[in-house]
């Protein structure tokens, strides 16, 4: 019988042995749980919208409720978790996940199921925030970068099979059993961390409120401004937004510099390594964001294909993702990550631009091999990006540098959805074929244009 890992407090990891492998099946779960959240709820908006008999525009705030309070609240939640430890914060999240998912399932109506989303989000929040953390004190830092590539491969697999596992399971039930899945899932994880997570060292200061409630509302605000774009709101509403989250901001980080433990670690920032990467991380899921919303519509809507084609189309890129992920972690064990992050970004970006060329009636496999090469080049860089980014903190930041890693990533994604809609609406998509194909390859091309940028930033690291 394995032990527990309640001594597991080495500094560099936990040794061999089924306390590691178990370690890493409760934070897998659960990064698992908080991926497919998302990927399902998408999928069954219109089975949700019928149900409870609400438009499909009020529908959507059931993705937006958790998508806020993800955002406002990975900081502080990080900040949080070097102060009372990564694996409390880790299944306070798994419990308070748990439990929404109970509440969505139950709910009879829409503001039921707006409030319990949020928790949901909340409780995401929670665990992916300590992801990276949880991964430096489980595992040695010779095998940091296969960790790491680890959870990525966790991620994209997630991603690829949400819709299938979401329409497999409303073949069988309704709706409510997307939510009702993770109850089982989350008690197992919950087990499992109570027993097998390492304890690590805590950081002794005090939990700075002000600093929550800026940081919470300065990010709900762009969100909004950032969703209003989308949306097409009034211009004046989302100036006003996007004014204020700059002003709320820029007193947030005016704020960090004054303290001496402050809640996002601005000194993390004066090593070129980090800022860098983070950097680069943004602008890579900023054009992952672009190709991910973009790409069904060009299919779909330019090529015809109808949605199981689609489906099938779109799985080349996370699966290619999810093979190559696990190598690249090996390989940044081993060799500079900077430059296998220039290698996989200079792959995203040419297989970007040999998607916005294709040709007028492209074959599946011609489709394919080129979201392949995107989706190899993602693995590539991401991975190592991340390993180089928590190796360059010092260890009792792991929890804050993490934080920041996450809101990077949601941040890059959300904007990347934002722009789809605002090229969307600039070339009028619904106006015609035409200006559909013009839309959908503008699209593209800008998301190829931000993975340049991060190999240009990116590639600048390979000289540190």
């Amino acid at each position: 019988m394995a032990e527990p890992a309640k001594a597991a407090t080495h500094s560099d990891g936990m040794p061999e042995g089924w306390p590691r492998r178990f370690a890493v099946a409760t934070i897998t779960i659960g990064l698992s749980m908080s991926v497919l959240a998302n990927s399902m709820t998408n999928l069954a908006l219109p089975y949700i919208a019928h149900d409870l008999q609400i438009s499909a525009e009020s529908s959507i705030w059931i993705v937006n409720a958790s998508q806020i309070a993800l955002m406002i609240s990975l900081l502080p939640i990080a900040a949080l978790a070097d102060i009372v430890g990564y694996r409390h914060v880790y299944r306070f999240g798994l419990g308070l996940f748990s439990l929404a998912s109970i509440g969505c399932a139950l709910a009879p109506s829409l503001n039921w199921l707006i409030l319990a989303r949020t928790f949901q989000g909340l409780g995401g929040a929670a665990i992916m925030s300590v992801q990276p953390a949880l991964v430096r004190a489980i595992y040695p830092r010779n095998m940091l970068g296969r960790g790491l590539g680890f959870n990525t491969t966790v991620v994209a697999t997630s991603l690829a099979a949400g819709p299938s596992i979401g329409a497999a399971l409303l073949t069988i039930a309704s709706w409510q059993l997307l939510f009702a899945v993770y109850v089982p899932l989350g008690i197992v994880s919950f087990v499992l961390s109570e027993r097998y997570l390492p304890h690590t060292k805590h950081v002794h200061r005090p939990f700075d409120v002000l600093s929550a409630a800026l940081s919470g509302t300065t990010f709900g605000l762009l969100i909004f401004g950032i969703d209003g774009m989308a949306h097409g709101h009034q211009r004046p509403v989302i100036l006003s937004e996007l004014v204020l989250a700059a002003v709320l901001g820029a007193l947030f980080i005016w704020r960090q510099r004054r303290l001496k433990d402050p809640m996002m670690p601005i000194d993390v920032f004066k090593r070129p390594i980090f800022t860098l990467s983070i950097t680069a991380g943004s602008c890579t899921f900023t054009a992952q964001g672009l190709a991910f919303v973009s790409l069904p519509f060009l299919f779909h809507t330019v090529l015809g294909r109808n949605a199981t084609d689609t489906g099938i189309l779109l799985t080349a890129w996370p699966l290619a993702l999810a093979g190559i992920a696990p190598i690249a972690g090996r390989l940044a064990d081993r060799h500079h990550p900077g430059l296998l992050g220039a290698i996989g970004l200079t792959s995203m970006t040419t297989g970007l631009v040999l998607v916005a060329l294709l040709p007028p009636d492209p074959s599946a496999p011609n489709i394919m091999w080129r979201l392949a090469l995107c989706g190899m080049g993602f693995g590539i860089f991401s991975g190592p990006n991340n390993r180089l980014m928590m190796s360059s903190v010092p260890r009792e930041r792991s929890g804050s540098a993490g934080g920041i890693i996450a809101t990077a990533r949601t941040l890059g994604q959300t904007m990347g959805a934002a722009l789809v809609a605002l090229v969307f609406g600039l070339f009028d998509f619904s106006a015609g074929a035409s200006e559909a194909a013009a839309a959908a390859h503008a699209a593209i091309w800008m998301a190829a244009c931000f993975a340049g940028t991060a190999l240009v930033i990116g590639s600048l690291r390979i000289r540190h």
